[in-house]
Formats: C-alpha cells, sequence, structure tokens
C-alpha cells in the first residue's frame, strides 16, 4: 500500500498548476477517499505557498471550504490554484481540481472538474493578537487517556484497538490508521470518541494529514444498526411482504449494512500547527445532528494528546448504497452522485 507521504506527492507543472496521483489503496470502493483528496488540495497550496507565494511567509492553512460536485477517480488529477487575495496577514486561494475522462485514453478531451474550494493561509507560528480563555471543553468528557505508551502496546484500560473493521476490500482508505475506541460503549449512537495513529510504523500526522483525519472514523449511520437488529427487521419486513427466503434475507441485510457515504461540502478550520516531527496520536470526536432522507451533517473535534484544540470540522454527507460507489462514471466523465 502506498504511505501517505506517497498518496500526498504533488508535482509543479507551472507556478499555478499541480498534479497527483489518487492511489486505490486510498479509496472507497472505487472513489478515491474524500479525506486523501482534501489532503492532496492541503499539500498542493502549502506547495503554491512555498514556491510561488514564497514571499508571503504564510505555510499553513487556517481554513478550508472544498466542494465535491463530481465523484474523482482513482488516478492522476490536476490542482489548478488561483489567487484570489493576497495580504499581509491572510490569503485566499481558489482551487479547482480537474481529472480526464475515465473513459477511454482520449488525452485531448476536456478535464472535469470534480472539486472546487477555498483556502485561507496564514503563519500560525507568527500570528499575534487577542488570545482570552474560553472555558471551552468536550462535554461530556472522553474517558481518561493514561498515557501514549499505553495505547501503543494495547493495555490502556479505557481504549481498545478496533478490531476487524468493517468492509475492509471496500473501505480500504480506513485500513492506513489504527483505530482505539473506548472499551466502555457509551450510549451515544450518533456520534464516536477516537484515537488515532497511521498503521505504518514511523508514519506520523501532519498539517497536511488533517484532510484525511477529518474524515476518516467508524461510520455513525452503523451505530444504529447490529446484525441481530437488522436481522430482526428484515425478516419482519420480509413476513410481511412473503418474501422470508434466507437468500433475499441475507442481500437485504448486506445492502442495510453496506452504505457509501459520499462527502458534498468539507469545511475545516485550524487552530494549531501540529510539531515540525508530526503527531504521533490525535483525537477525535465525531458527532451527528440530524439523520435524514439519506443526508446527515457531520461535526468533528480534532485534540492532540494533551488535549489542545487542533481543527474543527463539519461535513454535508449523502447516504447512498454501495452500489452506487461500485458503478462506472457517467457518459463524457461526468461522475454522478
Amino acid at each position: 500500500m502506498a504511505s501517505f507521504a506517497e498518496a500526498i506527492a504533488i508535482k509543479a507543472i507551472d507556478s499555478r498548476t499541480y498534479t497527483t496521483f489518487f492511489n486505490d489503496s486510498w479509496a472507497i470502493g472505487n472513489v478515491p477517499h474524500g479525506g486523501i483528496v482534501t489532503s492532496n488540495v492541503l499539500a498542493a497550496v502549502k506547495l503554491h505557498f512555498e514556491t510561488t507565494l514564497s514571499s508571503y511567509n504564510q505555510p499553513h492553512t487556517i481554513n478550508l471550504h472544498l466542494e465535491f460536485l463530481r465523484r474523482t477517480s482513482v488516478g492522476a488529477a490536476t490542482i489548478t490554484v488561483q489567487n484570489v487575495k493576497l495580504g499581509r496577514r491572510t490569503s485566499t486561494v481558489h482551487v479547482i481540481l480537474t481529472q480526464s475522462p475515465s473513459q477511454g485514453d482520449n488525452d485531448g478531451a476536456t478535464p472535469t472538474t470534480c472539486v472546487v474550494g477555498y483556502l485561507t493561509q496564514s503563519n500560525l507560528f507568527t500570528e499575534a493578537g487577542v488570545s482570552l480563555p474560553t472555558r471551552w471543553a468536550l462535554y461530556p468528557p472522553p474517558p481518561p487517556l493514561s498515557s501514549a505508551a499505553r495505547l501503543r502496546r494495547g493495555d490502556d484500560p479505557n481504549w481498545a484497538l478496533q478490531k476487524n473493521k468493517p468492509y475492509p476490500k471496500f473501505r480500504k482508505a480506513a485500513q492506513h490508521v489504527h483505530t482505539f475506541l473506548p472499551r466502555e460503549k457509551r450510549a451515544v449512537e450518533a456520534g464516536v470518541d477516537q484515537w488515532l495513529c497511521f498503521s505504518k510504523p514511523g508514519e506520523r500526522f501532519t498539517q497536511e494529514s488533517l484532510g484525511y483525519v477529518a474524515d476518516t472514523f467508524p461510520q455513525i449511520v452503523e451505530h444504529y444498526f447490529t446484525a441481530t437488529e437488522v436481522t430482526a427487521s428484515l425478516k419482519d419486513n420480509a413476513e410481511k411482504t412473503e418474501s422470508s427466503s434466507q437468500e433475499t434475507l441475507e442481500q437485504q441485510m448486506k445492502q442495510t449494512a453496506t452504505f457509501w457515504y459520499p462527502t458534498l461540502v468539507l469545511n475545516l478550520d485550524i487552530k494549531k500547527a501540529l510539531p515540525s516531527e508530526g503527531a504521533e496520536f490525535l483525537f477525535v470526536r465525531v458527532r451527528s445532528k440530524k439523520i435524514k432522507s439519506g443526508r446527515m451533517d457531520v461535526d468533528l473535534v480534532i485534540l492532540d494528546e494533551d488535549g489542545d484544540l487542533i481543527a474543527l470540522s463539519t461535513h454535508v454527507v449523502l447516504i447512498l448504497g454501495s452500489d452506487r460507489n461500485l458503478k462506472r462514471s457517467g457518459q463524457n466523465g461526468k461522475s454522478k452522485i
């Protein structure tokens, strides 16, 4: 599997055009993971400010807003960065991510715009201004972490490694991290508390990885279903429709349990720079306020090992059957969600 660094290996074509390659091992089904797409955008803009706009000394993204217009595909992608407002304290750029049509090998075909957005850059090391204590804290508080060492060894009394993640062949992108969940289940269906670390030894979280972290968590919808509950529900439905064959039941259960959650909009508000050597562990709290008609909101809080706020993120997400993911994109490369 490609490492995270390999998955965001951005190359400059000219002063505002950058290319990358979406690797299959960082996909959900046939579609590159929204978080890895976001991390590639962060990496491209970072390179833009290290080269074209280096004189501004604004290496850090402090705010990101992305609109996922069409599904992306495994393969090459181009990210174009347009300077919108350049300033001494902050600068804003517009990004456009395009891909050539996935059907056929027509190099002359017009690229399709898949993702657009805006990023605001600053320097988190030199920011100066009013700072006040807000006394904000997570509520309810998560179970305490005894130490990173115990979490790493797997003997933390409150947190346990999630084993046998669901649908590993479909959710390939989720296999790049170890997820630690509370040992004692809490009565919060529409939410998840987790600690994350990369599964590859020595790999650590960087600023660019916050895009991936903000989109990597056990799916909230599936907290509402256990195998027993799904089976009971489907059996009841099957009895009502007089179609209770085991094959039909298993197929229905498979469809119920296997969803795809394409992101329509992703926002990321970054509060703090991670250490230059990266962070081994990050804490993420995920909550949803309303799940209705195949659409849901997702709200994330990302903390470091010391409990300091690193970033906030909000998403607008659709809930679709996995079959929608596995279908080929529409004609002329116009992928439909």
